[in-house]
């Protein structure tokens, strides 16, 4: 599968701004900030693509699934299951 974005970029700094309760108590559990913010860009932008996908494919999908429905699915014959 290809990547969302290139994982061999440089890290930059950024600043940005947090609840600081959340900030205190996550800094308190030793939670690396950088990491989970990253792992939480990845799965946001992945859920955001998957979105963008299905919209940019819609009338295909539709069009299968109307096919599928009037003449079953291909192959069907030959399942034994």
């Amino acid at each position: 599968m290809q990547n969302l974005y290139d994982i061999n970029a440089p890290k930059k700094a950024t600043n940005l701004s947090l609840n600081s309760d959340l900030l205190q108590k996550a800094r308190s559990l030793k939670v690396n900030l950088s990491a989970t913010l990253e792992q939480a860009l990845k799965d946001k932008l992945k859920s955001v693509e998957a979105e963008k996908w299905k919209q940019e494919n819609k009338a295909a999908i539709s069009a299968y699934n109307e096919f599928v429905s009037e003449n079953g699915c291909i192959g069907d014959e030959y399942r034994h299951f």
